[in-house]
């Protein structure tokens, strides 16, 4: 199983080679790289060429991106709207999507594997709209991100229109073979379940998303620290026919540069 860091740890701070060094010493095979503006500024060249040789020289991978959220760099604090590919208006819905290029567009610098996508926020509900946006989000990111040998992967939110089931019917109805999914283990702990969403996403399932909470809201926690039963989660993960990325996203809140290395090989280790 590849063990990758997801730089979500380190959102309060800027990425720069030094955290890419602290995920490399931990552990870590590869990073995902969360494409939050104040944290790394896909928008401005200096940033993307300073990771893109630091990649080149370093065996660390950079094996996907998770898409943005908001657009700007206080994370919509000051009332920009969220990236909605499902919204009700059109025009919000082409510029979520530029601005998911825009982040795309890193690709030609430093060679990522996989992009992480929301379809929509946590209070968006299943409809044959949605169902549509949807379709059209992804066969138009699609579109976008294969010439740059870039995969898409559709994350399960906590929302009914991103459920593991309606996630494998947008898949399925859109004939969309090349798209896979990224199961967000604390998101289906909250929800379906974890052995339902293993079992409902099966062979799908690319990647995880590995945290913990207490099975009510989205905490972030560190494996052990909620009330996930990390022992069933291996061996239901153990049915699958390939062994997904383990995307270790952790909040940025309990990230402490002292402890965090430590942490970081002990979860890894725990995970197998």
């Amino acid at each position: 199983m590849l063990r990758v860091l997801s730089t979500h740890l380190f959102l309060n701070h800027r990425l720069h080679p030094g955290l890419l060094d602290l995920a490399g010493r931990s552990g870590a095979d590869a990073v995902e790289i969360f494409a939050a503006r104040q944290h790394f500024d896909y928008h401005h060249r200096d940033e993307i060429m300073e990771l893109a040789g630091w990649f080149r020289s370093n065996t660390l991978q950079p094996f996907s991106m998770h898409a943005p959220l908001f657009p700007d760099r206080e994370m919509g604090r000051a009332g920009a709207p969220a990236v909605n590919v499902l919204h009700g208006e059109k025009s919000h819905r082409i510029a979520a999507m530029d601005e998911i290029k825009r982040a795309l567009e890193v690709a030609e610098r430093i060679p990522l594997r996989n992009l992480i996508v929301h379809l929509g926020e946590s209070t968006d509900t299943w409809s044959p709209r949605s169902l549509e946006y949807a379709l059209t989000a992804l066969e138009h990111l699609g579109a976008f991100a294969r010439p740059l040998g870039v995969r898409l992967l559709v994350e399960n939110l906590m929302s009914d229109a991103t459920s593991p089931e309606h996630l494998m019917t947008i898949l399925d109805v859109g004939h969309l073979d090349n798209v896979g999914v990224c199961l967000d283990l604390g998101h289906a702990h909250a929800t379906v379940g974890i052995r339902e969403a293993v079992a409902t996403l099966g062979p799908r399932i690319a990647s995880l998303h590995v945290h913990d909470n207490h099975g009510v809201r989205d905490e972030h926690l560190w494996p052990g620290e909620g009330t996930i039963d990390w022992p069933a989660t291996v061996e239901a993960l153990k049915q699958l026919p390939n062994p997904p990325a383990a995307v270790l996203e952790i909040h940025y809140n309990l990230y402490h540069p002292q402890s965090a290395q430590a942490h970081i090989e002990q979860t890894f280790a725990n995970l197998g």
